[in-house]
């Protein structure tokens, strides 16, 4: 639930999103501490760089350690879809729906925009690197 008394930037939400969504940072600033979705993004974290370090570090393709790459997976793509929603929203639809209390009102411009280009990159670069990276160690035996 908003905040009646806090303006929420759209600026600061997407960038929040970006640097610290593995860890629900955009979500405690949006909602506060009592976000559930919010807590669950550090376990999801650890479990994701458990899997990445099983299957790197240790060597292991097991069920569990595709398991949890999923789960590491799944929360990057949630974090750069977060970025994109939030970084995308129009400032009156933000307004209306995070700062409806307020009296001061969102006029953001270019930031957000530049946030989401930015999310858009390391998404994609990160999951086409790991998706090279498996491929390699599935297909080139080592």
């Amino acid at each position: 639930m908003p905040s009646a008394t806090m303006f929420k930037d759209r600026f600061v939400a997407a960038l929040l999103a970006l640097l610290t969504g593995a860890v629900g940072g955009h979500r405690f600033y949006l909602r506060g501490s009592r976000d559930v979705w919010g807590w669950l993004h550090p376990p999801a974290l650890l479990l994701g760089l458990y899997g990445v370090w099983r299957f790197v570090v240790a060597g292991q393709s097991d069920a569990l350690t595709w398991g949890l790459l999923g789960v590491g997976a799944a929360l990057v793509i949630a974090v750069v879809v977060q970025t994109l929603v939030i970084g995308l929203t129009a400032d009156e639809a933000w307004d209306a729906r995070w700062n409806a209390a307020c009296t001061r009102r969102s006029a953001n411009g270019w930031g957000p925009v530049l946030v989401v280009v930015f999310a858009l990159f390391t998404g994609v670069g990160s999951l086409t690197g790991a998706l090279a990276y498996v491929l390699q160690r599935y297909f080139g035996g080592g």
